[in-house]
């Protein structure tokens, strides 16, 4: 008459009805007011009502269903009450609760009108991990009911081990989780839990992305060669995986092709490639480590580059094996083997390191560098020259004599005319320049005594003009 909402009567009524021990009467009133939901998916466990009636059954004392007027009714209740005081405990001891009556009432409202994620949680509140399971798959629920309902609470409760036992069992390829698994790594690697990911990746046999991870634990955090020294068993680790992963790939490949949906998949050529990869990272981090210990290291820098990094870190690494060792040759040879393996720009490294030895004031270790450069069988006819030019090019305070002796190590007269030059070094160009063929060496004269002129070096240019 009021024209108000019966639902919370209705509710009420059904409540109370449970309370009583009558379930059947609680169904029908709770069928007036309860509604399934739009969308079975959703990441919550229904409305509130349906909550309430799951937890209050959950909690409640179970009485035995009274059909007649049985004598003895009081003393199974009391005997239902001693036995198990609450479902969960019954759950615990029993481990058989499918045959408890309020267990089955639970997931009649959770069937009717519960998300999958209530039901999903509801059996894994009681143990149920398997059904949970099975649920899940018949139901074909989004991977994010798979992360909220089973897999968070079994890693929070160390169940993790349990979980994957009967994953195994349902499946025991495991194909049929492998959306799941994939969700459940992305998850924890957001959550930067990558102990927890190793060991799913582990489980999975997803030796490639395992692998991955691995070389975060190598790198992440190190702040010195020498703590990467300490962490070498991870190298060892990668290694270990990429190599099952050969064999798993060579076995499969004579048979009919696996569908290993899930894993991630790389070439041969390019697991043999990260291998070699390892392995001179291994030898860079025995000599980088040896360095620092030995007191050896003059280089402070912040960042610590590895061989897993990109192109730009691993010119890093080139330089700093270069640098760090007693002298030039000791690291070369890793330094040259790194260049060569990643085919890096040579030269652009040999320049980088060039220049911190002039910062360093180590002139006649530049001498030593163009050495190992010219030695290295490689080299272009002008690397050792363009060296030098690139540090002439930001440094113009290198001492007279050390600066004499580069640019006499260079090979080419016109590269030493641009060298003086850069250094305002005129009387010195002008006499390369003379000893070349008579038209260049006019061409160069020229251009000597232009720049004498507007830096006003009267005797220059007296010479040049002379000479012209």
């Amino acid at each position: 008459k009021s024209g108000l909402d019966p639902g919370g009567a209705w509710h009420a009524w059904g409540m109370a009805c449970l309370k009583a021990g009558n379930l059947t009467s609680a169904r029908e009133k709770f069928n007036r007011c309860l509604k399934p939901p739009m969308d079975l998916n959703q990441l919550n466990h229904g409305s509130r009502l349906v909550q309430d009636v799951i937890q209050y059954l959950e909690s409640t004392v179970k009485p035995v269903l009274i059909t007649d007027d049985d004598y003895f009714a009081t003393l199974r209740e009391l005997e239902a009450t001693l036995r198990t005081r609450s479902l969960s405990l019954e759950v615990m001891c029993e481990g058989k609760i499918q045959h408890n009556s309020y267990y089955q009432e639970c997931l009649f409202y959770l069937h009717s009108y519960g998300t999958n994620l209530a039901i999903i949680s509801f059996y894994m509140r009681h143990d149920c991990m398997r059904e949970a399971l099975l649920h899940l798959l018949n139901k074909e629920s989004p991977s994010e009911v798979f992360i909220e309902g089973i897999f968070i609470p079994s890693y929070e409760s160390g169940k993790l081990h349990m979980l994957e036992n009967l994953l195994e069992t349902i499946d025991p390829g495991l194909e049929s989780w492998g959306v799941y698994l994939i969700a459940a790594c992305k998850y924890l690697q957001r959550k930067n839990y990558y102990h927890i990911l190793y060991e799913l990746q582990q489980f999975m046999k997803d030796h490639v992305r395992a692998a991955m991870t691995c070389i975060r634990f190598f790198t992440h955090g190190a702040k010195s060669y020498t703590e990467l020294g300490g962490k070498q068993m991870w190298l060892l680790k990668i290694k270990d995986h990429l190599k099952v992963y050969l064999q798993e790939v060579s076995r499969s490949s004579g048979r009919k092709k696996m569908a290993f949906t899930f894993r991630k998949k790389m070439s041969a050529t390019d697991v043999s490639r990260h291998i070699n990869t390892v392995d001179l990272q291994m030898e860079v981090t025995k000599f980088l480590h040896q360095c620092e210990t030995s007191g050896a290291s003059q280089m402070t820098d912040s960042s610590l580059p590895t061989l897993f990094g990109n192109n730009n870190m691993k010119m890093d690494v080139a330089c700093k094996v270069i640098l760090e060792g007693k002298n030039i040759e000791e690291g070369f040879g890793i330094a040259f083997r790194v260049l060569q393996d990643f085919q890096l720009e040579a030269t652009e490294v040999y320049s980088r390191v060039a220049k911190q030895l002039v910062k360093q004031q180590k002139y006649s270790e530049i001498q030593q560098l163009l050495k190992c450069v010219n030695e290295s069988g490689v080299a272009a006819k002008n690397d050792g020259d363009n060296i030098i030019l690139n540090c002439l090019n930001e440094f113009r305070n290198i001492p007279a004599e050390d600066l004499d002796n580069l640019i006499q190590d260079m090979d080419s007269d016109e590269n030493k005319i641009q060298a003086y030059l850069l250094c305002n070094k005129l009387r010195s160009a002008y006499l390369v320049s003379v000893r070349q063929e008579r038209a260049r060496a006019v061409q160069l004269v020229q251009r000597v005594r232009q720049l004498a002129d507007s830096s006003g070096d009267h005797v220059v240019t007296a010479i040049c003009a002379q000479w012209l």
